[in-house]
């Protein structure tokens, strides 16, 4: 390691392979905690490269446990969170609405580490039992349209990294990996990213793979539709703007989309909007999000994504997915 930091601090980059390497050797326990956390701070003072991003992703794919969910088509709701704007659970939200609608959705989380909840924490706190066992997720498949991976149990590698993320408590370049590393591989996602240098990337090596894939960046610096302005998006077809009148709506003010103060706070509001209780505000940015997730997979309109969600959200279904996945969870 001593190698690498005098490389990276003499402001060189690593290929595509010693980054990968690097990765390997963490979770290998090779280096000490101080080690570690030098080497996560270079890339908070310095963007990463995609040769870099590209190993990293490697090695943590190749670590992990995998689990083959091919067979349901699902897709993924996934930010990298890191836009330090602790937002209510809108991702999380936007999955259940999107599983209410029939997609099957294989949502990848974690606990929050620069944010105050994050998907993982919200989830536990409502009773959902994390397993990476296939039979008990395909069973969440079957009766709730969703299933939740949570990292800490498919990336047994990045022990070594968790306790010293907490410590550090800011954005290091695992939040950019997140999106990337699900291990149920899904064919299907939307990526939401906390800046445009990192849309590109992730559009550039998304397109080097066989996903179908929608990549968000809200250009106020939000890492989702926060329909708090425009939006830019990436897919496989196109690049282009998103506007609230896509979606035939009016936009919201931030503070209209804040998270709770606390865990309990954001189950709180989670399960407000699952109930229809709501604002207007809460459910239009999570019905878009939904919405762009449904027109990625049905390669529909965002206008005819959104109003999916919005009857999956207004009928009950995304309620009722998420009960099934706490009866689920019970046995």
């Amino acid at each position: 390691m001593k190698t690498i930091l005098n490389r990276l601090i003499n402001y060189d980059v690593l290929s595509k392979e010693d980054a990968r390497q690097v990765l390997v050797n963490i979770a290998n326990g090779e280096y000490n905690s101080s080690q570690i956390a030098a080497f996560l701070t270079v890339y908070m003072m310095r963007s990463v490269t995609i040769d870099e991003l590209e190993g990293f992703r490697d090695a943590l794919l190749d670590l992990c446990h995998a689990v083959d969910l091919s067979e349901y088509d699902p897709i993924d709701l996934c930010g990298t969170g890191g836009d330090g704007k602790d937002t209510f659970n809108i991702s999380t939200l936007a999955s259940f609405v999107t599983a209410g609608t029939g997609i099957p959705v294989t949502k990848h989380g974690n606990y929050g580490v620069s944010s105050t909840c994050g998907s993982s924490n919200v989830m536990e706190y409502l009773g959902i039992k994390f397993s990476n066992e296939k039979d008990f997720l395909k069973r969440s498949l079957d009766e709730a349209g969703i299933c939740v991976l949570h990292a800490p149990l498919f990336h047994p590698a990045m022990k070594n990294v968790a306790p010293i993320r907490r410590e550090l408590a800011v954005k290091t370049f695992f939040n950019m990996l997140g999106p990337m590393v699900n291990p149920a591989f899904p064919k299907n996602q939307i990526v939401g990213v906390f800046n445009l240098e990192l849309a590109r990337m992730y559009g550039y090596l998304y397109q080097n793979t066989d996903k179908n894939f929608t990549v968000l960046h809200a250009l106020d610096g939000y890492d989702e539709i926060s329909l708090t302005g425009t939006t830019k998006t990436i897919s496989n077809q196109t690049e282009a703007m998103l506007e609230p009148a896509d979606f035939g709506v009016e936009p919201v003010a931030a503070r209209a989309i804040e998270g709770g103060s606390d865990i309990a706070g954001s189950a709180s509001i989670f399960l407000d909007i699952l109930q229809g209780k709501g604002t207007e505000a809460q459910n239009n940015v999570v019905c878009a999000n939904a919405g762009i997730a449904i027109a990625t997979a049905e390669h529909s309109s965002p206008k005819a994504g959104f109003e999916k969600a919005k009857e999956s959200l207004m009928s009950g279904r995304a309620l009722q997915s998420l009960r099934k996945l706490q009866e689920v969870s019970k046995r």
